[in-house]
């Protein structure tokens, strides 16, 4: 029997039980799939990383990341988290500023990842290692709507509308109209299916968004629910975030230049969690986005497999 150490952070907030959870498990080597998918399932959060030695020597970490049900290729806030659980395995609590460079191989690729230590906090950063695509998709308002339990009127917004992007992880985008609406989404198990095809092993994800927040710095209000054989909210999504990127490129039309914005997401849920999206726009065009976000070690042990 192994003795392995393991991590449980707050991702995307600076504060002890808000933000998105993460398990990160170190010293993976010699637990296969069926293993590794075993223990997602007893920690029972949303994703739980394994920590394996590099493939590449100029890398820092390869990582598998798994839900309780299946593996991902990518997500956002694993990312942070592990990072971040990194730097601060190398560098221990900063007494001062230290800057990190961090490089994790995951499924879509390796993810470069910027990590800022300091005594006030942690905050890390990471290049979409595959810019957002959009994916054909024929939307019907009457029936996302239905899917929703809104009314048609409610879906959509300026000239936002629903699409289906994929920076890694796809996701079916709703647009809003503002708070309210967004607190009486409430997914028909039933209707979704309609209207969010299932992709692999897994029903599309929905992830609504609108201009209205909560926080006065923020510039989009989010809420993300997975049906599969149930539905679940997630508090904080960066695979989302990365593919909504595609979207605010699309129907906001920036400038050239780079563009800052704060995500809300998991209010409605009393986990609240604040997301970073910059976006590097020339000549009209998306060539390179980043996502960051704070995180915090809540809890330590060890895991006897």
């Amino acid at each position: 029997m192994s003795d392995r150490h393991y991590e449980v952070y707050d991702v995307f907030t600076s504060e002890v039980l808000k933000g998105n959870p993460l398990a990160i498990v170190h010293d993976a080597d010699g637990l296969d799939d069926e293993a590794m998918q075993r223990i997602a399932r007893e920690f029972n959060l949303s994703e739980t990383v394994f920590v394996l030695p590099a493939q590449n020597a100029s890398h820092t970490a390869w990582i598998r990341i798994f839900t309780p049900d299946y593996e991902m290729p990518f997500a956002g806030h694993p990312t942070v988290g592990t990072a971040v659980s990194l730097a601060q395995k190398r560098f221990g609590d900063a007494g001062s500023s230290q800057d990190v460079l961090i490089i994790l191989e995951e499924q879509v690729g390796p993810v470069r990842c910027g990590v800022k230590l300091s005594k006030d906090g942690t905050f890390a950063e990471f290049d979409l290692p595959k810019l957002p695509e959009r994916v054909g998709y024929n939307y019907d308002k009457v029936a996302i709507a239905k899917a929703l339990r809104l009314e048609p009127d409610e879906i959509g917004f300026e000239n936002h509308v629903p699409s289906i992007w994929d920076a890694g992880v796809p996701f079916l985008l709703v647009p809003i109209h503002g708070l309210a609406t967004a607190a009486r989404i409430h997914i028909d198990q039933t209707a979704i299916r309609e209207v969010a095809p299932r992709i692999g092993h897994r029903q599309l994800p929905v992830y609504a968004y609108c201009r209205e927040t909560m926080q006065h710095g923020s510039s989009f209000h989010s809420r993300m629910f997975v049906s599969n054989d149930g539905t679940y909210e997630n508090p904080a999504t960066g695979s989302a975030t990365a593919a909504f990127a595609g979207a605010v490129h699309l129907f906001d039309e920036p400038l050239d230049g780079l563009l800052r914005l704060s995500i809300e997401q998991g209010y409605e849920m009393g986990r609240p969690s604040n997301l970073q999206l910059e976006l590097d726009v020339k000549d009209r065009k998306l060539i390179g986005a980043r996502i960051g976000g704070s995180a915090i070690r809540v809890a330590e042990g060890r895991l006897f497999v």
